[in-house]
């Protein structure tokens, strides 16, 4: 992918308060070294004197976010993995993440996901099961519970690909109804925004994935009601720039 916007990721202190730089976003699903890239630039901004205390301050709390995730893995409670080993038709084609976090699979028992990113767990279940079957061929995806709440037509927690784009998450909750305010649209973790307004705003332009942008089972899209008139939504609307049926089209496709 080329260069594109990398957005920090803002914390209550800061309020809207968002630096835009030029960075590589990593792969649609990040590898562990795009994260370890990701903590050498939020270190270089942290010890750098060309930066402010408020945008050191951001990327403080950002590193930690990402050497968690380096650290513990991505999958949590909620979570789930699309499963095919090849000559195990016994075996489900989507598994639940359990507390632990783990999955449980049919004769071959709990294989633990502690440290796991989402772009290693087929070479992981790999690595897992064959301790149990000669040279398995497994496919293995890993999907995110999400929340999509406020103005869209179903809103509620979906289970998707971490690979799906913001715009893509807010049309699998129907899209967004006749008051929603697509300029406004944020992402909170907890009580906690971390992304939103114009920073967000380019990353779902420039097609940043739910994975791009370190979101975790839980998380929360929250598309509020406009308060600008039909202007403002129409121009939110016309950032998606896609229809229900291209995207269930798409996802059938993946």
């Amino acid at each position: 992918m080329v260069l594109a916007v990398l957005a920090f990721l803002a914390v209550p202190a800061l309020g809207t308060a968002q630096t835009l730089l030029e960075t590589d976003p990593g792969n649609s699903i990040r590898t562990r070294a795009d994260l370890e890239r990701l903590v050498e630039f939020y270190e270089e901004v942290v010890s750098s004197p060309a930066y402010s205390n408020r945008l050191k301050e951001d990327a403080r709390t950002n590193v930690e976010r990402v050497r968690a995730r380096l650290r513990d893995g991505d999958f949590r409670v909620g979570d789930r993995i699309v499963l095919e080993v090849q000559g195990e038709p016994q075996l489900p084609d989507t598994v639940a993440v359990e507390a632990g976090p783990k999955i449980v699979l049919p004769l071959f028992g709990e294989i633990g996901l502690g440290g796991v990113l989402r772009s290693e767990i087929e070479a992981h279940l790999t690595r897992e099961l064959g301790s149990f079957v000669r040279d398995p061929v497994v496919r293995a995806r890993g999907l995110m519970r999400l929340s999509i709440q406020g103005q869209v037509l179903r809103p509620g927690f979906y289970v998707v690909p971490a690979e799906m784009l913001v715009t893509e998450a807010l049309m699998v909750a129907g899209g967004p109804g006749g008051t929603s305010d697509l300029e406004n649209v944020r992402i909170e973790r907890g009580t906690t925004t971390l992304m939103e307004g114009e920073a967000l705003q380019d990353a779902m332009r420039d097609g940043w994935t739910l994975d791009q942008l370190n979101l975790q089972a839980g998380d929360q899209v929250v598309l509020p009601e406009r308060s600008g008139g039909f202007f403002g939504s129409f121009l939110g609307s016309a950032l998606l720039g896609v229809i229900p049926a291209v995207l269930l089209a798409l996802l059938i496709g993946r």
